[in-house]
This record gives C-alpha cells, structure tokens and sequence, in this order.
C-alpha cells in the first residue's frame, strides 16, 4: 500500500483553492469554503490520534462515550436545514440512534459476528458510516416536510414527499454503485491490498445498512412528526393552531 506522506498531502489544497478562487468571484464568501477545509483536516488529524488510543485501548465504556457523542453531534447537524428547532431534537436523537443501532446489531452480530461489539477497529468506522447516512437522510426528510407543511400541504402528503425525497440519495447511490463509482470503503480496501472479491462482500453489506438505516431513520423521524401535530387549521409556519373554544357566557 502506497503512504502519502504530509507533503505530498499538501497538494491537496489545489481544488480547495480552486473552489474558493469560484467563491470569491461569484459571492464573495470564500473564507466559507476555506475555513470549512481547515476544520476538516484538523478533526481528521485530531480523529486519527484519537482512535489510534482507542484501537490500542479498546474498552465498552469509551467506545460507548464515542457512540453517544457520535449520536449527538449527527443530530444537531441533521437540524441544520430547519434552524436548530429544539422541539426537532428529541425525535431526531430517537429516530438516529434506534435506526442506525438496529443496523450496527445486523452488521456486526448477525454478518460480521464479532466476538466482542465494541471492538474500536470494527465499530466506530461503521457506525461512522451509517450515523452519516442517517443523518442526511433525516436531515433531507425534516428539511422537505418543513417546507411541505408551510407551503399548506396536507400532512401526509408532506411526509410522503419528504420521505421521497430523503430516499434519493439512497437510491442513486444503489444504482451507480459498481458502474458509476467504486464506493469509499471498497477503494480503501482495494488500494490496502485486500482481495476486490473480499471487498465487495464487504460492500454489500455497507449499502444495504446505510439504506436501511437511512430509510428507516428518515421514516421514523417523518412518523414522530406527525404524531406531533395536533388536529386544527395550518398555520403560515406549516404548523396547526389550536383556537380555544368559546366558553358559555
């Protein structure tokens, strides 16, 4: 396997700087794009130290730590598109954790049948991987349902389409998989020097997960909503508004 040493790593500011140099031209704003590069490659390099300690030291309880800080972070993210609504988070958290958990058990209990499930090495890169899916899927699912609702649609309507929606990625990715692109995980696999009959199997499993848990977390945050709407007229903001009745004068 070839290593890229730091220098050589440095030539991959070039499309950075490409992108920024559109920004700056078209709006202006390409500290958005640098900045943005800069954080990545620190939370890389400072995740890279971070599990190198935890490949070392595996144990239930930090890789349980990792977990729920991973749930955490996703979530807040995924409620990006709708402004952060705080009263998004807790079926965000539920819908998140529940969907990718059910498929990290499926992957690494009933595929892989690991030894021991919180094994750094075997875990964290995959729930990394679902938890990311997830997130966008529910991200794309809560984004579109928003805006169904504002525009007035009916609640089903607007969790169909939102669901329809958040399952595109999905889908495209199923179909180009092997005639479009070589996903992230098979690349890596195959320029590590493992068999590409080895890294397919592997793959496999990796698509199938990430649109189960993308689909089911995406349906089980739409299903929360819903229940969270209350019968009464739209209001302006997609959401119902209860008038009290009239009492008896």
């Amino acid at each position: 396997m070839h290593v890229i040493s730091w220098w050589s790593l440095a030539w991959c500011a070039i499309p950075v700087v490409l992108i920024a140099i559109v920004y700056a031209r078209w709006s202006g704003k390409a500290s958005e794009v640098l900045l943005s590069a800069a954080r990545m490659t620190l939370q890389l390099i400072g995740v890279g130290y971070v599990l190198v300690a935890l490949f070392d030291n595996p144990s239930p309880w930090i890789t349980g730590a990792v977990l729920i800080l991973m749930v955490s972070i996703a979530s807040w993210i995924a409620l990006r598109p709708v402004n952060h609504q705080r009263n998004y988070l807790k079926p965000t958290v539920i819908a998140l954790a529940c969907s990718a958990g059910l498929h990290l058990f499926i992957s690494l209990v009933l595929v892989i049948g690991v030894e021991t499930w919180y094994e750094p090495r075997v875990i964290i890169p995959l729930a990394g991987m679902y938890f990311a899916n997830t997130m966008n899927a529910i991200s794309l699912a809560t984004e579109r349902y928003h805006s169904e609702l504002q525009e007035g649609k009916p609640e089903p309507k607007a969790r169909l389409t939102a669901f329809q929606a958040a399952m595109i990625p999905q889908i495209n990715s199923l179909l180009a998989v092997g005639l479009v692109s070589l996903p992230g995980m098979m690349t890596g696999q195959i320029l590590s020097g493992v068999s590409p009959l080895i890294a397919v199997r592997y793959q496999i499993m990796i698509m199938t997960m990430v649109l189960g848990s993308g689909g089911c977390g995406a349906a089980l945050m739409l299903w929360q909503l819903g229940r969270a709407q209350p019968s009464g007229q739209q209001t302006d903001n997609g959401m119902t508004d209860h008038k009290p009745a009239d009492k008896d004068k």
